[in-house]
């Protein structure tokens, strides 16, 4: 069994892997154990913790959905998390994985897996909620089958920016552009949540796709959660704004960025003139 162990503020801590993105700035290291750090909010035995607290299951049928929710709250950090998801013709689900806090104006930072019919590729939808505002959102499609093997799904949260990263590639990096006038989550804390439901009303194709009920249930796996608290100096923003800018991305990630977003980017918010006729959002004049 994985064990868990806390630093001396309580924040749990997790390994980390080494690679694109440059991690110096972290600290601690320990695995998280599910019965430890998650309670099963909904969708009765749809949801199930097994294997000693390392695996965990959501599940999906014509009656309800299910869910679960962190049993503490983080603010600032890095969350890794592996998922394998729901296999088949999955078309209708929402597999969603995010940060939140609580409330109308409610902070947010959001993985959603939208599901579609065997073969076609699920579609990655993320959106960052600010002061309860978000259309955001950024949707790709993957570079691999994620629901043959498990891929980890990770968020480096600071007061600097926010990076969506998978299997360690840096995909998406949402900036502070609060000297621009733009909210910035930085003050609440949010638990980690993570849902499996039924959203054929626009999942898939924009709900011209509807769940297939013959295929139910259906079912998506998480193993390997990981919180990790960043130092103190990481959290101080850097005088010299290059620098803070890119200080968790090294040159190969940069290029991994400019990759997944020239060819995997299926949808990018900062380039819908139609959606925004009297100006692109402010923080779009501030992209990575």
């Amino acid at each position: 069994m994985g064990s868990t162990c806390t630093n001396h503020n309580g924040f749990y801590v997790g390994i980390m892997v080494i690679g694109l993105v440059v991690v110096s700035t972290m600290v601690g290291s320990c695995e998280g154990n599910f019965n430890q750090e998650f309670d099963l909010t909904w969708g009765g035995n749809r949801a199930k913790i097994f294997g000693g607290g390392q695996l965990l299951s959501l599940s999906l049928d014509r009656v309800s959905g299910s869910g679960f929710q962190s049993k503490r709250e983080y603010l600032f950090g890095r969350i890794d998390m592996q998922l394998k998801l729901v296999a088949g013709n999955s078309a209708g689900t929402v597999t969603a994985y995010y940060l939140s806090s609580q409330g109308p104006t409610h902070d947010e930072i959001d993985f959603e897996f939208l599901g579609n019919l065997s073969g076609d590729p699920y579609t990655l939808h993320t959106n960052i909620f600010t002061q309860g505002k978000g259309d955001r959102e950024q949707q790709f499609h993957l570079w691999f089958d994620p629901t043959k093997n498990f891929h980890t799904y990770s968020v480096i949260w600071k007061p600097q920016h926010i990076i969506f990263l998978v299997d360690n590639i840096p995909i998406r990096v949402f900036k502070n552009a609060e000297s621009m006038g733009v909210p910035f989550p930085k003050k609440q804390p949010m638990r980690i949540y993570s849902s499996l439901w039924n959203a054929d009303d626009w999942a898939t194709r924009g709900g011209l796709v509807k769940t297939d009920w013959a295929k139910a249930p259906f079912t998506a796996y998480y193993r390997n959660f990981r919180a990790t608290q960043l130092s103190s100096a990481s959290l101080r923003p850097n005088t010299r704004s290059s620098e803070w800018e890119t200080s968790d991305i090294d040159a190969i990630g940069r290029r991994r960025l400019r990759w997944v977003q020239k060819y995997f980017m299926i949808y990018n918010y900062c380039n819908d003139f139609k959606r925004f006729p009297q100006g692109l959002p402010a923080e779009c004049r501030s992209r990575f």
